[in-house]
This record gives C-alpha cells, structure tokens and sequence, in this order.
C-alpha cells in the first residue's frame, strides 16, 4: 500500500497538455515503467512523449529543455503546460533543467537518487530549492537511493507543492503502484 505525504500544500498541476518521460543512466526510453505510464496516462486522454536522454549530468538538462520545447510546439502549447520528469537519473536532470528555468506545469520524480547507495554524504540536492513548480515524487520504501526519511527532509527543501508518494519496493519498485500514484495526482 502506498504511502501519500504532502510535504508542502498547494495547488498540483494545472491543464497539462503532455508529460515528457525520461529514463535512468542505464535504461532508455523504452523502460517498462515510462511505457506503463505511457499506456496508462495516454488512455485517459494525456500526451505522453519519451526521450532518451545522453548520460552526461551537464548535456541532459539541455536535451531535456530541447525535447520539452519540441514536445509543445507538436501540441500546440507553451512548455508551461507541459509536466516532465522521469525515473532516477531522468527525473534528476529533469529537476535541473527545471530548477535552471524551463517553465513547465509540474515536475514527476520517480526513485530519485538523493545520493548513491551507501553514500549518504554524497547528496545530489542543491538545484532543489530553485525547484517552484508543483512536484510529485514516486519512491521505493527501501529505495537505497534515499529513504522515505531522507526524501522527507530533502524535498521539503523545494519551494512548490510536493507531494511524496512511498511504495513498496527498492530503487525499481513494481509499476502498478507507481502508475496508480501518478495517474491519481495528475487527473
């Protein structure tokens, strides 16, 4: 059963018209659970393009701005009524592209890496209060990326609405619950 915190109130996104989907470091587009929420998001009438994004921490955000930006000229919208995010490394770039200014209705970060596993030390944390759009944030209870308690402290950090959803599960928890999390926090 799914754990829903709301770490900071306030509205969630409002008329997305698209979510733009990004994989970890070591997973492409294709990603059974980008295409699970593909299927899921899309059959209740939302958008939803994935992207590979390259590995580098300094060319992902550009790409993702890029992708962003061609997503809505296709649907006919500004980038401000699109959501993006996406799962690990991908929902990090993401929130950097966000925190560096790409306007955009909501930020959707699925098993985010506070730090690598065993290195709590190492904190990938600082863009997070330039973060100012509604977030959702999807993890595994014993995610050894972060724990529920570390997301808590560390989310809490932004300064939009976030909402914090812990599902069973580590780093890859099932898709069911990360889908029904996501699909309820958007409709």
């Amino acid at each position: 059963m799914a754990d829903v915190r709301v770490l900071r109130d306030g509205p969630g996104p409002a008329e997305v018209a698209g979510v733009l989907l990004t994989p970890g470091a070591s997973a492409t587009r294709d990603h059974a659970t980008l295409v699970a929420l593909d299927a899921a998001l899309t059959a209740v009438g939302v958008p939803v393009r994935r992207v590979d994004v390259p590995r580098g921490a300094k060319a992902a955000p550009a790409r993702i701005v890029e992708e962003t930006t061609a997503f809505a000229a296709d649907l006919g919208v500004g980038t401000d009524r699109l959501m993006v995010g996406g799962r690990s490394f991908g929902g990090r770039m993401c929130s950097v592209a966000v925190a560096d200014g790409l306007p955009v209705a909501g930020l959707l970060l699925l098993s985010y890496p506070l730090h690598p596993p065993a290195k709590p030390e190492t904190l990938r944390v600082a863009h997070l209060p330039r973060v100012t759009v509604p977030v959702l944030a999807v993890s595994g209870a014993s995610d050894p990326y972060g724990s529920p308690a570390e997301l808590t402290e560390h989310l809490a950090a932004l300064a939009g609405p976030v909402t914090l959803v812990t599902v069973p599960g580590g780093h890859a928890p099932a898709d069911p619950p990360v889908v029904d999390a996501v699909r309820t926090w958007l409709t």
